[in-house]
């Protein structure tokens, strides 16, 4: 196998799982909120900012994961 062709896949295998922990992740976050709102309405305000949070530091997973995937394909 050409080195090449190991860097390639290298890249994709670290894309491919490290977005899958994230995107599932990401899709639990968003249906527990959807469901405490609608539980508790009025308190949609707190769960909506705190659900923007979690999403955000979910979503940071996934851009690190990107990140090691470049690292592998190009150093």
């Amino acid at each position: 196998m050409d080195t090449e062709v190991a860097k390639l896949l290298g890249m994709a295998f670290a894309v491919g799982f490290g977005v899958l922990g994230p995107g599932i992740g990401i899709g639990l976050i968003v249906s527990r909120a959807l469901e405490a709102m609608g539980r508790n309405p009025e308190a949609s305000g707190k769960i909506q900012a705190t659900m923007f949070i979690g999403i955000a530091f979910t979503e940071a997973l996934a851009i690190f994961a990107l990140v090691i995937a470049f690292l592998v394909r190009y150093a």
